[in-house]
């Protein structure tokens, strides 16, 4: 039995082994929808405890959202090892398939930092019960987003980027979204690097209008 709010151990499947991602679930008493947030790349010190993910699950949650972080295989107390991005893609289905399970009558997202936007996107764009995706500091230089640029199912997809984004700044981030099928919106944080040092509050509020963007726009109807 998981308390409304607290750290938990989430049972999953390691390469045929049974494991666990380390988790923190956060929910108001009444949700309006539950979301996964996923946190930056491992290998470069990334946890669930990263200030952005932090902020951006705290966003989420003060707009009556029920938010889980998670850590991926291998790091924290989670079990496995890191895989490249492909396990880390099954670790966000395993956490979408938990909020979904948890609250079944209410709509669920998917949002994510950097890698965790990476993994997160390609989790959710693949899972027919995510109706939002939320992606900060999408890391264009680094990782390959062209799957972005294909059909979304007419998911809502709102951005937020810092200017100067060491992987991504504002010229490269502008050039990207507006390749991207709508509806998808850019929001930009000014004077600001990828993990926004000095500009968390910044990013908080912003992250507050793309989630407020997102609950306005209906997915479009992308059928036949």
């Amino acid at each position: 039995m998981i308390s409304p709010s607290g750290r938990f151990d989430l049972p999953v499947d390691h390469e045929g082994g049974n494991g666990h991602l380390e988790a923190i679930l956060r929910e108001p008493a009444d949700p309006v929808r539950s979301a996964v947030v996923c946190h930056p790349h491992p290998q470069g010190g990334g946890t669930m405890n990263n200030n952005v993910v932090y902020r951006v699950a705290k966003a989420l949650a003060e707009r009556r959202t029920s938010v889980l972080r998670f850590n991926f295989r291998g790091v924290g107390r989670s079990t496995g090892q890191y895989a490249g991005g492909v396990g880390e893609v099954d670790d966000a289905r395993a956490a979408l398939d938990f909020m979904a399970t948890r609250h079944p009558d209410r709509p669920l997202w998917q949002a994510g930092f950097s890698f965790g936007a990476r993994v997160g996107l390609q989790a959710g764009m693949a899972d027919p019960r995510v109706s939002r995706l939320l992606a900060v500091g999408l890391a264009v230089r680094m990782f390959d987003l062209s799957f972005l640029e294909g059909p979304r199912r007419g998911l809502p997809l709102a951005i937020v980027q810092a200017s100067n984004d060491e992987y991504g700044d504002r010229p490269e981030i502008e050039a990207f979204v507006a390749r991207l099928p709508p509806p998808v919106r850019l929001w930009i944080v000014d004077d600001a690097t990828h993990l926004f040092p000095g500009r968390l509050d910044a990013l908080e509020e912003t992250a507050g209008e793309a989630i407020e963007w997102l609950e306005r726009t209906a997915p479009l109807d992308v059928k036949g």
